[in-house]
């Protein structure tokens, strides 16, 4: 009993020995968590400064520059490299650097999955190692990686559950990349994945900007070029040609006719052309109209009336269900749009062919059928007749604005133009938009 009570003696002895253990730990260790206190808070005021730096950037190159030379500082590492995924989700490309060839960016990209870079945004996971020269995972870019970097860690940023890209830290000497390490590089990482998405959003939405208007002048350019420096010649063309067949004819050379005839008809193939290139410059600067009351069965007829030379080859017959014939609409749209049809169906329609007109009320919608009776069209071109400077080859003429002209009217008034099968051959499109009953608006308000 003796030797055991001394053993269990010695026992709690050795057992409450080791707290002392731990009291006495250096002062080095003992101030661990104060230090460790003192990172992290350093780490927050390093975040927020970097927030606040990157949110007051005023261009994309800024905000990379900034981002990049920043996380350079706070990983304490020579180079730091930004890659984006592109809008395909295929690739990484390299979007800012401050330790590389900086003409390497948005050049240099590896496929996902592929290196530590593309492994870390397939992977959704950090991706470190000690010696990238002895690491099978490391992918060489020719004229970007350089041999003097050495330890690398990679970073996915994620924002919206979504990876965007990778943030990649490289240093010359050996360096073992903590867990600390990396969970402040993921910290860094996710905030950056905000602003970083965020500015290429502004970016984009800027360069589509620039782009619009580099569009919209150029149209204006070519709505100059179309009027004057076409349609005046081609206008001084005609009255040359009717005067030079006038005289060739009164000096009694024989065959001027049917060269002037011909010439002529080129000059009329031409100004057709003019018109359509105006037409679909028009149509595409159209603005939202004031949608009305409008009598289709009224804009018909007067459309027909005013198409007579054009039409007067064909048979033409227009009914309709009810008259007036009311829908949310605009005089001046509709009556475009029909013209848009009508020359179609002229077009097409064979001499003597019958182009047919029937408009009628279905519930809240007022219908348009416009027919023709002639070739038709095959079904795999029904949707891309709509497309703009869309011609089948077999086509007569035109430049292939007409329909796409239509449609986008028909949308403008709120309304939809499609192509119908019909079982006895030619075409048969409708015109849908909202009926009306008057002054009170569409049927079934208030």
């Amino acid at each position: 009993m003796g030797q055991a009570a001394s053993n269990r003696r010695r026992g709690r002895l050795t057992r409450d020995r080791r707290p002392a253990t731990i009291v006495a730990m250096p002062e080095s260790i003992s101030r661990r968590p104060s230090e460790r206190a003192a990172r992290r808070l350093a780490e927050l005021v390093f975040l927020e400064g970097v927030a606040r730096l990157a949110t007051s950037t005023r261009t994309w190159d800024e905000l990379m520059r900034t981002i990049i030379d920043r996380a350079t500082a706070a990983a304490d590492a020579e180079v730091c490299s930004l890659y984006l995924v592109d809008r395909v989700g295929a690739s990484v490309i390299l979007a800012a650097t401050n330790g590389l060839d900086r003409d390497q960016i948005g050049v240099a990209r590896l496929p996902m999955g592929v290196g530590l870079t593309g492994r870390a945004a397939q992977t959704r996971r950090p991706q470190v190692s000690l010696n990238v020269r002895r690491d099978r995972r490391f992918a060489w870019l020719q004229g970007l990686d350089e041999p003097r970097l050495t330890s690398m860690c990679s970073v996915p940023l994620i924002w919206n559950d979504a990876v965007v890209g990778v943030l990649n830290v490289q240093t010359v000497r050996r360096r073992a990349f903590r867990r600390s390490d990396v969970r402040f590089l993921e910290t860094l990482a996710a905030l950056l994945a905000g602003i970083v998405e965020k500015g290429r959003l502004q970016a984009e939405a800027e360069a589509q900007l620039d782009s619009l208007r580099a569009i919209d002048g150029a149209r204006a350019s070519l709505v100059t070029i179309v009027t004057h420096e076409l349609r005046t010649p081609l206008a001084v063309v005609r009255a040359s040609l009717e005067l030079i067949g006038n005289a060739a004819r009164q000096a009694g050379a024989e065959g001027t006719a049917t060269l002037e005839a011909e010439a002529l008809r080129q000059v009329d193939r031409l100004d057709s052309m003019v018109d359509s290139i105006l037409a679909s410059l028009r149509v595409l600067r159209e603005e939202p109209p004031v949608l009305e009351p409008t009598d289709v069965a009224a804009v018909v007829e007067a459309i027909v009336e005013s198409l007579g030379t054009i039409l007067r080859r064909h048979r033409l017959d227009a009914s309709f269900g009810e008259r007036p014939l009311l829908a949310e609409g605009s005089t001046d749209l509709l009556g475009r749009l029909l013209e848009y049809l009508l020359e179609n169906a002229a077009k097409y329609a064979p001499l003597g062919g019958r182009i047919e007109i029937h408009g009628w009320r279905d519930g809240g919608r007022v219908l348009l059928a416009v027919t023709d009776d002639g070739p038709g069209i095959p079904a795999e071109w029904r949707d891309r007749i709509f497309e703009p400077f869309v011609r089948r080859d077999d086509s007569p003429r035109g430049a292939g604005i007409g329909l796409f002209a239509a449609r986008h009217l028909a949308r403008v008034m709120q309304g939809e133009l499609r192509l119908e099968p019909r079982a006895n051959g030619g075409s048969q499109f409708v015109l849908e938009l909202a009926a009306s009953h008057g002054p009170g608006g569409p049927s079934g308000g208030a």
